[in-house]
């Protein structure tokens, strides 16, 4: 059984990229605002291995959907003040 904790550390692990702090600020930085008609899987800065990953953990409710939809929410735009 896996034990591993599932933050958005753990999720970039996964996904083969940097997980320090610094990188994921500067990762979201660079990509974001991610457009609302995309999902976050077809994003064009994903590896075919990386997308299928995202797809699939939306898809199978998996252990990562929370991180997934974390990432995808902080590459939003903002919502609008009312």
């Amino acid at each position: 059984m896996d034990t591993t904790p599932h933050d958005l550390s753990t999720l970039f692990e996964q996904l083969g990229l940097p997980a320090d702090e610094n990188a994921i600020k500067t990762f979201i930085h660079r990509r974001r605002p991610l457009d609302p008609n995309i999902a976050l899987h077809q994003a064009s800065w994903w590896t075919s291995t990386q997308a299928e990953f995202l797809a699939q953990a939306i898809e199978q409710d998996s252990d990562w959907t929370e991180q997934v939809d974390q990432l995808d929410a902080l590459l939003r735009p903002a919502p609008e003040a009312s």
